[in-house]
């Protein structure tokens, strides 16, 4: 299993329907980590992402450069 993936593999993995967890700078430069949190829409203009977050149900938005860490994988451009 890889230990690094580029990010157009996390683009893919993203778009796939099952559940991922994520590591990620907030525009604070705060480090958060998602958990069990799926892709309901990508809007290519503004390069970001909508996300669900299942265990709360909440909707949050962000872009796909701001991941370093997908599924325990480390990201990279």
């Amino acid at each position: 299993m890889p230990h690094a993936i580029h990010i157009t593999t996390l683009k893919r993995m993203l778009q796939s329907p099952e559940p991922v967890d994520l590591k990620l700078w907030t525009r604070s430069g705060e480090i958060q980590c998602w958990h069990r949190c799926i892709s309901l829409r990508y809007d290519f203009y503004k390069g970001t992402r909508r996300m669900k977050l299942l265990d709360s149900n909440e909707i949050r938005q962000l872009r796909d450069v701001c991941v370093f860490e997908i599924n325990g994988m480390e990201v990279f451009m």
